[in-house]
């Protein structure tokens, strides 16, 4: 393939790439950067793409990768490393402490939402919060597996409800 051809092939599928930039970013100039850097280096090592294969997937991995680099970059650099002898990792953007007493009272109203469930949402989603597989829980209830998933989101449901108090918390 040309290096015309390659262009024009490019311009043709890059209009699919911006809605795939704007779920990654999240904000429009950061998703425009993102398709920028993604389409010059597709432009750049046109040479490695294999003519006949998907032009869109190609571009797609290749945003895909570009944002990972560009965000682990950007974790590296807000994180500081502690030379003294305990060698602590700590993040550089962390500069407050935390009130631990909020944390305990959220965790009592926690606690209470939970056992507030009825019985066959409760135990369900306590199984699945312990690490059990949606399947390992229906063999272990003895339930279709589309109950287990159904009960265990409106379980979510009630306690996304019940808590709404702390959705200020991120």
């Amino acid at each position: 393939m040309t290096a015309l051809e390659f262009t024009y092939n490019l311009n043709r599928v890059s209009k699919t790439l911006k809605p795939f930039a704007m779920r990654l970013t999240r904000d429009s100039e950061d998703a425009n950067d993102l398709l920028q850097d993604t389409l010059l280096k597709a432009f750049t090592n046109r040479d490695k793409y294999t003519d006949g294969t998907n032009l869109k997937a190609w571009l797609y991995t290749i945003m895909k990768n570009t944002f990972i680099t560009n965000y682990q970059r950007m974790i590296r650099k807000n994180t500081f490393i502690d030379t003294t002898d305990n060698l602590h990792y700590l993040n550089s953007s962390e500069n407050s402490t935390y009130n631990e007493g909020y944390t305990a009272f959220a965790m009592e109203d926690i606690t209470k939402a939970i056992d507030s469930l009825d019985q066959a949402y409760k135990v369900p989603f306590m199984m699945h919060f312990r690490g059990f597989k949606y399947h390992e829980i229906a063999a272990k209830l003895d339930i279709p597996i589309g109950t287990v998933k159904n009960r265990i989101h409106i379980a979510r449901k009630e306690l996304k409800d019940m808590l709404r108090v702390y959705s200020h918390m991120d």
